[in-house]
C-alpha cells in the first residue's frame, strides 16, 4: 500500500480527464538529413510547439537507468521511467554489475546451468540477440559467460552490421581454451524467435525449429548464411531468414536432453514467448514443438516478476516500487490504458513497473487493439485510428480521470529503415493527436504529449563530421533507436495561469509521472523526479 497523495494548493485539476499520449520513437533529430519527424507533415504538433508550453526531455542513458549516456533508450526502460516517476538501474547495468562482481557465477542459477553440463558431459547453449546496443542484450555479457563456462569445463545496431559482430566473435571463440564453441543457428530478429505480446507466434515457432530442432536451410558458417541471404533477398539484418550451421549435412548444435540453455537477453518483452516454449508442459498449445528436450533452462533476468518467469534466472530485475498507478488508485483515480498489441504491454506491464495485471480491477480498464501481422513499412499507419477511437470513446464517456496511450508508429515503422513509411507513420500520429485535441477541447481536459525514446528522428547513419554515410550511392539506413531528446507538450485549453508557460528544462522522461499527478490536482511524492510544471 502507498500513502495517499496531498492535494495541490496551486492547481485544482480540470473538468475533463488528463490524456497522456506517448508517441513511441518520436524525438528531436540532431541532423536535418534523415529526420523523418521533422520532414513529416504534422500541422497539429507544429501548432502545439508554437502555442503550447513545451520542453525537451532526456530519454536515453543515465536518464532511464542505463549504464552510460552512450546507451540508447528503449520502450521498456522508457515506460518504466514514465510510469514510476524515478530512475531505476535497468537490465544492462544490473547484468554488467552482476558479472563484474562475479555474483552471477556464484549464484544458484549459474551453478545449476554449469553443473548440469559438467555432470552430464552435455552442451551449453546460448540464445539471444547478437548486439552491443544494451537494449535487449549485450555481446560482452555473452562473452563473459562463455569465458566462465570454458574455465569450468544480435536491431540495436546498424541495419547491415551483422558481420562486424559475427566475424570477430568467431575469432573470439577460437581463442577459448578447453571447449568447442560454435555459432549453431541464427536469423533476423524480426523473422525468428523474438516475437512479443503474442503478436506472431510463427516467429517463435521458426526459432524453435532453428535453434532446438536444427531444422532449416543449412550453411557452413554464419558468415556464409548472412552473405547469401543479403545477396538473394536484399533484406536488412533484422529480416534475414533462419539458418542452421551444419557439417556433412548434420546440424552442429541441436538442443538435446540433458543440455543447458541460457537465454541471454535481459529485456523481458521479447523473451517471454520462447521461454514459455522451453518451460511449458503439455498445456503449451501455441505451436507443435515436435520434440521438447529435457534441459536446464535459465533467462538472463526474471522477465515477469508476478508470474515468476522463467523459473531460473541469472540476474534479479530492478525492484520498481510505488509506481504512479498505485498512487492514482489509492486516490480513486479512474484510468484507461490503451495501445495496439505491439505496445500494449508498455502502457500496462512496463508502465506499472514490470507488474502483470491491473493494480485495481474496479478503477482501471486496459484495452488492447490487435496489431496487424504485416511488415510495418507496408502499413505505417498501423492501428492509430483504432487506438484513437478507443480514446475518444473514453473521453466522451466521462468515466475516466486519466487516459494513457501509446502510438507505436515512430518506433515500429522507424525500425524498418524505410524513410517514406516512417514519415507516414509520424503523420498518422499527428492526425490522431488532432482528433484527441478536439475531444479534449469539448470536455475541458488536458493533454500531455511525450515519447519514450527517439527513432524516426534519426533514419540515416552519419559520420563524425555530421555528413550522411553513403552505401552504393544512397544514404545508409539506420534502424536503431536514437540518442535524441523527446518532446513534452502540455495542451491545456482551460488553463487559468496556474503555472508558468515556460516548462522546466534538463529533465528526463521520469518527470512525466509527477507532471500528470499535478495536472490531476495532486502533489507528487517527495522522492519523485520533479514535474515539468513550475507553479506561479
Amino acid at each position: 500500500m502507498v500513502d495517499k497523495l496531498k492535494k495541490a494548493a496551486w492547481f485544482k485539476g480540470r473538468k475533463g480527464p488528463v490524456v497522456l499520449v506517448i508517441m513511441d520513437g518520436v524525438g528531436f533529430g540532431k541532423y536535418a538529413d534523415g529526420d523523418a519527424v521533422a520532414t513529416a507533415y504534422k500541422p497539429n504538433l507544429d501548432w502545439m510547439f508554437k502555442n503550447c508550453p513545451n520542453t525537451k526531455l532526456k530519454a536515453h542513458g543515465l536518464a532511464v537507468g542505463l549504464p552510460s549516456d552512450a546507451d540508447m533508450g528503449n520502450s521498456e526502460v522508457g515506460h518504466n521511467a514514465i510510469g514510476s516517476g524515478r530512475v531505476f538501474a535497468q537490465g544492462a547495468k544490473l547484468v554488467s554489475n552482476n558479472i563484474e562482481t562475479g555474483k552471477m557465477f556464484e549464484g544458484k542459477a549459474w551453478k545449476e546451468i554449469a553443473g548440469n553440463v559438467i555432470e552430464k558431459n552435455s552442451t551449453l547453449h546460448f540464445i539471444g540477440l547478437f548486439s552491443d546496443g544494451n537494449v535487449h542484450s549485450h555481446i560482452d555479457h555473452l562473452k563473459a559467460m562463455m569465458v566462465e563456462a570454458a574455465k569450468e569445463d544480435g536491431r540495436d545496431v546498424g541495419e547491415t552490421s551483422a558481420l562486424t559482430y559475427v566475424d570477430p566473435f568467431e575469432d573470439f571463440m577460437k581463442g577459448l581454451q578447453g571447449c568447442d564453441a560454435r555459432i549453431a543457428s541464427g536469423g533476423g530478429r524480426m523473422y525468428i524467435t523474438m516475437d512479443r505480446y503474442g503478436a506472431n507466434w510463427a516467429m517463435v515457432e521458426r526459432g524453435w525449429q532453428t535453434h532446438v530442432l536444427g531444422e532449416g536451410r543449412q550453411f557452413a558458417s554464419a558468415h556464409e548464411a548472412i552473405e547469401t541471404y543479403r545477396k538473394e533477398t536484399g533484406a536488412i539484418d533484422q529480416d534475414l531468414g533462419a539458418f542452421v550451421i551444419a557439417e556433412n549435412g548434420k546440424p552442429v548444435g541441436t538442443i538435446e536432453d540433458g543440455d543447458s540453455v541460457v537465454y541471454f537477453n535481459f529485456r523481458g518483452d521479447r523473451a517471454l514467448e520462447i521461454t514459455a516454449a522451453f518451460e511449458g508442459g503439455a498445456e503449451f498449445d501455441k505451436f507443435d514443438r515436435k520434440r521438447v528436450p529435457n534441459v536446464v533452462y535459465a533467462g538472463m533476468m526474471e522477465y515477469d516478476g508476478d508470474l515468476h518467469v522463467p523459473k531460473r534466472f541469472l540476474t534479479s530485475p530492478p525492484s520498481i516500487d510505488r509506481v504512479q498507478g498505485e498512487y492514482l488508485c489509492a486516490m480513486g483515480v479512474r484510468t484507461l490504458a490503451v495501445s495496439e498489441t505491439q505496445k500494449y504491454g508498455h502502457v500496462t506491464y512496463f508502465y506499472n513497473g514490470n507488474r502483470s495485471g491491473k493494480i485495481d480491477e474496479k478503477l482501471e480498464d486496459y484495452v488492447e487493439v490487435p496489431s496487424d501481422v504485416v511488415p510495418f513499412e507496408q502499413r505505417p499507419w498501423m492501428k492509430g485510428a483504432e487506438i484513437t477511437d478507443v480514446i475518444l470513446k473514453g473521453i466522451e464517456s466521462g468515466k475516466y480521470d486519466f487516459i494513457r496511450c501509446n502510438f507505436p508508429n515512430g518506433d515500429m515503422v522507424g525500425h524498418t529503415g524505410v524513410y517514406q513509411a516512417a514519415q507516414i507513420g509520424v503523420e498518422c500520429v499527428d492526425l490522431c493527436i488532432g482528433r484527441i485535441k478536439k475531444a479534449v477541447d469539448a470536455v475541458g481536459g488536458v493533454m500531455v504529449i511525450t515519447a519514450d525514446h527517439g527513432n524516426a528522428d534519426d533514419m540515416y547513419e552519419h559520420k563524425k563530421d555530421g555528413s550522411v554515410s553513403m552505401e552504393n550511392g544512397v544514404p545508409k539506413v539506420k534502424t536503431a533507436h536514437s540518442l535524441n531528446p523527446v518532446p513534452c507538450i502540455v495542451y491545456d485549453p482551460a488553463g487559468q495561469g496556474e503555472y508558468q508557460t515556460t516548462l522546466r528544462e534538463g529533465l528526463g522522461i521520469s518527470s512525466i509521472a509527477a507532471t500528470v499527478m499535478n495536472l490531476l490536482g495532486y502533489e507528487a511524492p517527495e522522492d519523485y523526479d520533479p514535474s515539468v510544471l513550475i507553479a506561479k
